[in-house]
Protein backbone atom coordinates (compact mmCIF):
# COMPACT_ATOMS: atom_id res chain seq x y z
CA UNK A 1 0.00 0.00 0.00
CA UNK A 2 1.41 3.40 -1.03
CA UNK A 3 1.60 5.92 1.82
CA UNK A 4 1.64 9.09 -0.28
CA UNK A 5 -2.16 9.33 -0.83
CA UNK A 6 -2.84 8.88 2.87
CA UNK A 7 -0.32 11.56 3.81
CA UNK A 8 -2.22 13.86 1.45
CA UNK A 9 -5.52 12.89 3.09
CA UNK A 10 -4.05 13.78 6.49
CA UNK A 11 -2.78 17.12 5.13
CA UNK A 12 -6.18 17.98 3.67
CA UNK A 13 -7.91 17.10 6.95
CA UNK A 14 -5.50 19.36 8.84
CA UNK A 15 -6.21 22.25 6.46
CA UNK A 16 -9.96 21.61 6.69
CA UNK A 17 -9.94 21.75 10.47
CA UNK A 18 -7.73 24.84 10.49
CA UNK A 19 -10.42 26.86 8.68
CA UNK A 20 -12.61 26.81 11.81
CA UNK A 21 -10.56 29.34 13.79
CA UNK A 22 -13.38 30.37 16.12
CA UNK A 23 -13.92 26.74 17.08
CA UNK A 24 -10.20 26.38 17.83
CA UNK A 25 -10.24 29.42 20.11
CA UNK A 26 -13.41 28.29 21.87
CA UNK A 27 -11.88 24.86 22.44
CA UNK A 28 -8.85 26.41 24.15
CA UNK A 29 -11.06 28.69 26.25
CA UNK A 30 -13.29 25.79 27.27
CA UNK A 31 -10.32 23.70 28.36
CA UNK A 32 -8.83 26.51 30.45
CA UNK A 33 -12.20 26.99 32.18
CA UNK A 34 -12.39 23.26 32.92
CA UNK A 35 -8.86 23.33 34.35
CA UNK A 36 -9.93 26.10 36.75
CA UNK A 37 -13.05 24.19 37.79
CA UNK A 38 -11.11 20.95 38.24
CA UNK A 39 -8.55 22.70 40.45
CA UNK A 40 -11.30 24.21 42.58
CA UNK A 41 -13.09 20.85 42.85
CA UNK A 42 -10.05 18.79 43.90
CA UNK A 43 -8.82 21.50 46.26
CA UNK A 44 -12.19 21.50 48.04
CA UNK A 45 -12.36 17.71 48.18
CA UNK A 46 -8.83 17.32 49.52
CA UNK A 47 -9.43 20.04 52.12
CA UNK A 48 -12.20 17.99 53.74
CA UNK A 49 -11.01 14.42 53.07
CA UNK A 50 -7.76 12.51 53.65
CA UNK A 51 -5.57 12.36 50.54
CA UNK A 52 -4.63 8.97 49.10
CA UNK A 53 -0.98 8.21 49.93
CA UNK A 54 0.07 7.96 46.28
CA UNK A 55 -2.01 10.90 44.98
CA UNK A 56 -1.37 14.15 46.87
CA UNK A 57 -3.17 17.30 45.76
CA UNK A 58 -0.46 18.47 43.34
CA UNK A 59 -0.40 15.03 41.69
CA UNK A 60 -4.17 14.84 41.21
CA UNK A 61 -4.24 18.35 39.72
CA UNK A 62 -1.43 17.35 37.34
CA UNK A 63 -3.30 14.13 36.49
CA UNK A 64 -6.56 15.96 35.74
CA UNK A 65 -4.88 18.73 33.73
CA UNK A 66 -2.93 16.28 31.54
CA UNK A 67 -6.12 14.22 31.10
CA UNK A 68 -7.93 17.32 29.82
CA UNK A 69 -5.08 18.02 27.40
CA UNK A 70 -5.22 14.43 26.16
CA UNK A 71 -8.98 14.80 25.63
CA UNK A 72 -8.23 17.41 22.95
CA UNK A 73 -6.74 14.53 20.96
CA UNK A 74 -8.74 11.49 22.03
CA UNK A 75 -12.11 13.14 21.48
CA UNK A 76 -11.38 13.57 17.77
CA UNK A 77 -13.27 10.79 15.99
CA UNK A 78 -12.28 10.48 12.35
CA UNK A 79 -14.50 7.41 11.91
CA UNK A 80 -17.82 9.25 12.39
CA UNK A 81 -18.03 9.90 8.67
CA UNK A 82 -18.19 6.14 8.13
CA UNK A 83 -21.62 6.08 9.77
CA UNK A 84 -22.80 8.90 7.49
CA UNK A 85 -21.41 7.20 4.40
CA UNK A 86 -23.29 4.01 5.27
CA UNK A 87 -26.52 5.82 6.15
CA UNK A 88 -26.50 7.89 2.95
CA UNK A 89 -25.30 5.01 0.76
CA UNK A 90 -22.24 6.88 -0.54
CA UNK A 91 -19.98 4.14 0.82
CA UNK A 92 -20.79 2.10 -2.29
CA UNK A 93 -18.80 4.53 -4.42
CA UNK A 94 -15.98 4.57 -1.87
CA UNK A 95 -15.56 0.84 -2.37
CA UNK A 96 -14.82 1.53 -6.05
CA UNK A 97 -11.89 3.82 -5.24
CA UNK A 98 -8.35 2.37 -5.29
CA UNK A 99 -7.76 3.10 -1.62
CA UNK A 100 -8.28 1.37 1.71
CA UNK A 101 -11.24 3.12 3.34
CA UNK A 102 -10.19 2.21 6.92
CA UNK A 103 -6.71 3.61 6.19
CA UNK A 104 -8.32 6.74 4.74
CA UNK A 105 -10.39 7.19 7.91
CA UNK A 106 -7.28 6.76 10.03
CA UNK A 107 -5.22 9.27 8.02
CA UNK A 108 -8.10 11.75 7.97
CA UNK A 109 -8.40 11.39 11.74
CA UNK A 110 -4.65 11.87 12.17
CA UNK A 111 -4.85 15.11 10.17
CA UNK A 112 -7.63 16.43 12.40
CA UNK A 113 -5.78 15.23 15.49
CA UNK A 114 -2.60 17.08 14.53
CA UNK A 115 -4.42 20.41 14.60
CA UNK A 116 -6.00 19.63 17.96
CA UNK A 117 -2.59 18.49 19.22
CA UNK A 118 -1.24 21.93 18.38
CA UNK A 119 -3.95 23.37 20.61
CA UNK A 120 -2.32 21.54 23.51
CA UNK A 121 0.54 24.06 23.56
CA UNK A 122 -1.48 27.27 24.05
CA UNK A 123 -3.94 25.41 26.29
CA UNK A 124 -1.07 24.26 28.52
CA UNK A 125 0.44 27.75 28.65
CA UNK A 126 -2.88 29.24 29.76
CA UNK A 127 -3.46 26.37 32.18
CA UNK A 128 -0.08 27.02 33.81
CA UNK A 129 -1.40 30.45 34.80
CA UNK A 130 -3.98 28.67 36.96
CA UNK A 131 -2.30 25.47 38.15
CA UNK A 132 1.11 23.90 38.62
CA UNK A 133 1.64 20.89 36.33
CA UNK A 134 4.40 18.52 37.37
CA UNK A 135 6.66 17.22 34.56
CA UNK A 136 6.97 13.43 34.08
CA UNK A 137 8.62 11.81 37.07
CA UNK A 138 11.70 10.56 35.16
CA UNK A 139 13.11 10.41 31.63
CA UNK A 140 12.02 6.77 31.38
CA UNK A 141 8.53 7.81 32.49
CA UNK A 142 8.47 10.33 29.63
CA UNK A 143 9.38 7.66 27.06
CA UNK A 144 6.90 5.19 28.52
CA UNK A 145 4.19 7.86 28.55
CA UNK A 146 4.75 8.70 24.86
CA UNK A 147 4.69 5.02 23.86
CA UNK A 148 1.57 4.44 25.95
CA UNK A 149 -0.09 7.53 24.49
CA UNK A 150 0.48 6.22 20.93
CA UNK A 151 -0.98 2.83 21.87
CA UNK A 152 -3.93 4.50 23.60
CA UNK A 153 -4.60 6.63 20.52
CA UNK A 154 -4.66 3.53 18.32
CA UNK A 155 -6.96 1.65 20.73
CA UNK A 156 -9.31 4.64 20.84
CA UNK A 157 -9.41 4.83 17.02
CA UNK A 158 -10.20 1.13 16.66
CA UNK A 159 -12.88 1.29 19.35
CA UNK A 160 -14.58 4.14 17.47
CA UNK A 161 -14.12 2.29 14.18
CA UNK A 162 -15.79 -0.86 15.52
CA UNK A 163 -18.72 1.15 16.88
CA UNK A 164 -19.30 2.99 13.60
CA UNK A 165 -19.04 -0.26 11.63
CA UNK A 166 -22.19 -1.39 13.48
CA UNK A 167 -24.02 1.04 11.16
CA UNK A 168 -23.71 -1.62 8.43
CA UNK A 169 -26.53 -3.40 10.29
CA UNK A 170 -28.33 -0.61 12.19
CA UNK A 171 -27.67 2.51 10.02
CA UNK A 172 -27.48 4.54 13.24
CA UNK A 173 -25.01 4.16 16.10
CA UNK A 174 -25.75 7.22 18.24
CA UNK A 175 -27.26 5.29 21.17
CA UNK A 176 -24.42 2.73 21.18
CA UNK A 177 -21.78 5.45 21.08
CA UNK A 178 -23.53 7.37 23.85
CA UNK A 179 -23.44 4.32 26.14
CA UNK A 180 -19.82 3.47 25.30
CA UNK A 181 -18.80 7.12 25.71
CA UNK A 182 -20.42 7.21 29.16
CA UNK A 183 -18.67 3.98 30.17
CA UNK A 184 -15.38 5.26 28.78
CA UNK A 185 -15.62 8.55 30.68
CA UNK A 186 -16.34 6.65 33.89
CA UNK A 187 -13.97 3.69 33.55
CA UNK A 188 -11.03 5.11 31.59
CA UNK A 189 -9.69 7.35 34.34
CA UNK A 190 -10.31 10.44 32.21
CA UNK A 191 -12.40 12.11 34.94
CA UNK A 192 -11.70 10.18 38.14
CA UNK A 193 -8.40 8.28 38.60
CA UNK A 194 -9.03 4.57 38.82
CA UNK A 195 -6.95 4.54 42.02
CA UNK A 196 -10.04 5.94 43.77
CA UNK A 197 -12.10 2.87 42.87
CA UNK A 198 -12.50 0.33 45.66
CA UNK A 199 -10.79 -3.07 45.95
CA UNK A 200 -11.80 -5.71 43.43
CA UNK A 201 -13.62 -3.19 41.24
CA UNK A 202 -10.39 -1.25 40.78
CA UNK A 203 -8.52 -4.45 39.88
CA UNK A 204 -11.12 -5.15 37.17
CA UNK A 205 -11.39 -1.70 35.58
CA UNK A 206 -7.60 -1.31 35.42
CA UNK A 207 -7.54 -4.17 32.90
CA UNK A 208 -10.44 -3.02 30.71
CA UNK A 209 -9.74 -1.47 27.29
CA UNK A 210 -10.98 1.92 28.50
CA UNK A 211 -8.06 2.10 30.95
CA UNK A 212 -5.66 1.53 28.04
CA UNK A 213 -6.79 4.85 26.55
CA UNK A 214 -6.38 7.28 29.46
CA UNK A 215 -5.42 5.64 32.75
CA UNK A 216 -2.28 3.79 31.65
CA UNK A 217 -0.61 6.80 29.96
CA UNK A 218 -1.51 9.06 32.88
CA UNK A 219 -0.22 6.67 35.53
CA UNK A 220 3.01 6.31 33.57
CA UNK A 221 3.27 10.10 33.36
CA UNK A 222 3.03 10.37 37.15
CA UNK A 223 5.50 7.52 37.67
CA UNK A 224 2.92 5.40 39.47
CA UNK A 225 3.79 2.50 37.17
CA UNK A 226 7.48 1.64 37.49
CA UNK A 227 10.06 -1.02 36.75
CA UNK A 228 8.81 -4.28 35.25
CA UNK A 229 5.23 -3.00 35.54
CA UNK A 230 5.92 -0.58 32.69
CA UNK A 231 6.53 -3.42 30.23
CA UNK A 232 3.42 -5.26 31.43
CA UNK A 233 1.29 -2.13 31.10
CA UNK A 234 2.48 -1.47 27.54
CA UNK A 235 2.01 -5.14 26.65
CA UNK A 236 -1.57 -5.05 27.92
CA UNK A 237 -2.26 -2.00 25.76
CA UNK A 238 -0.73 -3.78 22.76
CA UNK A 239 -2.93 -6.82 23.40
CA UNK A 240 -6.07 -4.65 23.46
CA UNK A 241 -4.86 -3.01 20.26
CA UNK A 242 -4.46 -6.41 18.58
CA UNK A 243 -7.86 -7.56 19.87
CA UNK A 244 -9.67 -4.49 18.49
CA UNK A 245 -7.72 -4.71 15.23
CA UNK A 246 -8.91 -8.29 14.78
CA UNK A 247 -12.48 -7.42 15.75
CA UNK A 248 -12.47 -4.38 13.47
CA UNK A 249 -11.18 -6.44 10.53
CA UNK A 250 -13.90 -9.05 11.08
CA UNK A 251 -16.74 -6.52 11.37
CA UNK A 252 -15.44 -4.58 8.36
CA UNK A 253 -15.25 -7.72 6.24
CA UNK A 254 -18.78 -8.82 7.17
CA UNK A 255 -20.17 -5.32 6.71
CA UNK A 256 -18.53 -4.84 3.34
CA UNK A 257 -19.92 -8.16 2.11
CA UNK A 258 -23.34 -7.04 3.31
CA UNK A 259 -23.17 -3.88 1.20
CA UNK A 260 -22.02 -5.81 -1.87
CA UNK A 261 -24.84 -8.36 -1.51
CA UNK A 262 -27.51 -5.69 -1.04
CA UNK A 263 -26.18 -3.65 -3.93
CA UNK A 264 -25.95 -6.65 -6.21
Amino acid sequence: MRLEPYLQFASKAFQREATYRVEVLSEIGSLVLRVYLIRALWTALYAHNPAPPNLPLHAIITYSTVALLLSLIFEVDGTRQLREKIRLGTIATDFLKPISLPAYLFSDGVGMTLLHALNVVPSLLFALLLVHVDPPATASATGAFLASFALGYAVNFLLNFCMNCVAFWTLETFALQLVVRWLSDLLSGAIIPLAFFPGIFQAIVLHLPFAAIYSTPLLLYLGMIQGPQIGRALLEQALWLAAFAGLGALIWSRGRDRVVVQGG
